[in-house]
């Protein structure tokens, strides 16, 4: 199976505060700035990590520009999960000037 996954703007995403935000970049990455309150699980550790995350709550994965994050969702939407992917990850959160922690 190979799921569809949605993929949300930037300004989506802020508004999802519902969502799980998951920013699977590799934690050298992280210090480039993150989404406050995003969960931190690099792809790599995902399959041995997906439980942590809450099936009753939407998941948004995020990286540095897309790539990633969109393997990472269809993983999770194979498991799922209701997943969406940020369009752009991290180069188009911060290009529209959207808070970082």
């Amino acid at each position: 199976m190979n799921a569809e996954v949605p993929q949300l703007t930037p300004a989506q995403v802020a508004d999802r505060t519902d969502a799980v935000v998951l920013d699977v970049r590799e934690a050298a990455e992280l210090t480039e700035g993150r989404i406050a309150g995003s969960v931190h699980i690099p792809l790599g550790q995902l399959p041995a990590r997906a439980a942590e995350l809450d099936r009753g709550r939407p998941v948004v994965t995020v990286c540095r520009s897309g790539g990633r994050s969109s393997r990472a969702a269809r993983f999770l939407a194979d498991q799922g999960y209701e997943v969406a992917d940020l369009a752009g990850g991290m180069t188009a959160w911060v290009a529209e000037g959207r808070p970082t922690a």
